[in-house]
């Protein structure tokens, strides 16, 4: 990615305008500290920027936004159904961890605004997208 930001009413909230990782975090009512950790050191160790390097090697930046809908389930019916999202009180503080988790691990991390209706913008490399779901990582 080259580019990313997240608008909410008109401003933006939060912008890399340089290589780095747009996050799509989701939250499940199942998650866990110690799995947003596994997570987060994942991200920012996995070397899928340019040459095989990662954020961590690059100090490239990360722009994380909540979003509870790629938990959306449609396989039944026409509407989609998000009971396996977590809800507020459990997926804010889940993401306000995960993003400090990764400021601890030395990321520069912008971020969206949690719950607010946004707009997310990408410039994206490739195009080059991955799914990182910690049901597929150790614990």
């Amino acid at each position: 990615m080259t580019q990313a930001s997240v608008n909410v009413v008109g401003e933006v909230v939060g912008a890399i305008d340089e290589p780095g990782v747009l996050v799509l975090l989701g939250v499940t009512p199942a998650d866990t500290q110690r799995q947003a950790e596994v997570l987060a050191e994942k991200i920012w160790n996995l070397r899928m920027l340019e040459d095989e390097a990662s954020c961590a090697s690059t100090n490239a930046p990360l722009l994380v936004v909540s979003q509870f809908t790629l938990y959306g389930d449609v396989r039944k019916g026409r509407r989609p159904s998000w009971t396996k999202a977590a809800g507020r009180d459990h997926s804010e503080p889940l993401y306000e961890y995960f993003v400090e988790y990764l400021r601890k691990l030395g990321a520069r991390v912008e971020t969206g605004v949690f719950g607010a209706e946004m707009e997310v913008s990408l410039v994206n490399s490739g195009p080059f997208t991955l799914i990182v779901d910690t049901d597929d990582l150790p614990a």
